[in-house]
């Protein structure tokens, strides 16, 4: 079941987990308060690489906008994060663009009055680090309702380990993305009914797939061709025939769906999110992880499991909620003094688990997957339970 609800970190309409309880409603400080906001501050990333970024504005003129009529072509901002030489002079990335974080402030608890969105680690403009070769590449798919940048916490940490990782903006299912020029286009999907089987939902994943089909045939087209918006160096080290993914919520979803249908993706991972389509009853052959919030809240996951014939693990990450998965993990804990929510309010949202710990566990999981199913690197950490990580379950065996 998908349910649409009011997160008090986003502000917008959300997928949330199903059975999972209502978020309790956070507090809003009083008129006339003029304590100064929080600047939020991302994790630093823990590997050796630099990172630089740049956004891409795409239009697949195959297809006509599936939720908004009047739009003749889809359109797509997509973000390459990349290993790049360390520029200092060249400025950071914010988390989000200007007019969309400008969108994305005016609702919800993460008021401009309230907090500062971070600048990332990455540099516009920096220079591809070619030293290592070529690197295999992952996609990102966000939750919906969210955005391209609602996991940059794991994108940037993934990225310092020398990966290339694509963020990819589901246009009129994200809460908004800013196109060039400054153009923002918001939310536009019709309301859910909150069934399995609910149309939009299921036509929402399937547009998901060919958003990410398109995007992997745009970076093909860009690699092939040897010029093109890319920064310089990058088309040399994308090596597109080691491709993964990853997402959280139907990000998630996306992952497994596009596996299934064909899309070009070596091994993929579902950060929380319910399954839908025929993935669920025909399964995967390729490697897949699921990593779930503290319950257990999703029947498309018993249900796929024996059906994933693949390398396969299911991991439960003990005090943590569904909205762990993004960097409300890692903002909220900043801004709930500022917000005036108590430690139970914050529980609530994002679990019990201290944020840093619960970061820091999904980042080494999740770098392990891939290093392992992309660079063919050992994972011992996937083998099975550890003291050194009491938090991670592993839920029906290892297979």
């Amino acid at each position: 079941m998908v349910t649409m609800g009011s997160a008090f970190a986003a502000g917008l309409a959300l997928t949330a987990a199903p059975g999972a309880p209502a978020v309790a409603a956070m507090p809003r400080r009083a008129p006339g308060d003029v304590q100064p906001p929080v600047r939020l501050v991302l994790p630093r990333p823990s590997g050796p690489y630099a990172l630089g970024t740049m956004a891409l504005h795409l239009s697949d003129r195959s297809r006509r906008d599936p939720w908004v009529a009047t739009r003749p072509v889809r359109e797509l901002m997509v973000q390459l994060w990349y290993p790049a030489h360390a520029a200092a002079g060249l400025p950071r990335v914010p988390w989000m663009a200007g007019q969309a974080a400008a969108v994305f402030q005016q609702a919800g608890y993460l008021l401009s009055e309230y907090v500062t969105l971070p600048d990332t680690h990455a540099r516009i403009g920096a220079a591809a680090d070619r030293r290592g070769g070529r690197r295999p590449v992952i996609l990102y798919s966000h939750g919906h309702g969210q955005h391209r940048g609602s996991s940059t916490a794991l994108v940037e940490e993934l990225v310092s380990h020398g990966y290339v990782v694509v963020t990819i903006d589901h246009t009129y299912d994200a809460g908004q993305v800013e196109f060039p020029g400054g153009r923002v286009e918001k939310y536009a999907m019709p309301p859910l009914t909150g069934e399995d089987d609910d149309p939009t939902i299921l036509k929402a994943v399937d547009v998901r797939v060919a958003d990410t089909r398109f995007v992997l045939e745009e970076l093909s087209r860009f690699v092939r061709g040897r010029r093109g918006p890319l920064p310089h160096g990058l088309g040399d080290i994308l090596d597109l025939s080691r491709t993964g993914m990853f997402g959280h919520s139907l990000g998630g979803a996306t992952a497994a769906s596009a596996m299934a249908a064909g899309v070009p993706i070596t091994a993929g991972a579902n950060l929380d999110g319910s399954l839908f389509g025929p993935v669920v009853a025909n399964g995967l052959r390729k490697p897949f992880l699921l990593m779930s919030e503290d319950a257990d809240n999703k029947p498309s996951w018993p249900e796929i499991w024996p059906r994933l014939r693949g390398w396969r693990r299911h991991l439960r990450l003990t005090g943590t909620r569904h909205f762990s998965y993004t960097d409300y993990e890692t903002f909220m804990p900043q801004a709930a003094t500022r917000l005036g929510a108590t430690d139970e309010q914050l529980a609530e949202f994002i679990g019990p688990l201290d944020g840093t710990r619960g970061i820091d566990v999904q980042r080494h999981f999740l770098l392990a997957y891939f290093d392992l199913h992309l660079r063919g690197c050992r994972a011992p950490i996937l083998d099975g339970p550890s003291p050194q990580y009491p938090e991670v379950r592993f839920i029906g065996g290892v297979g």
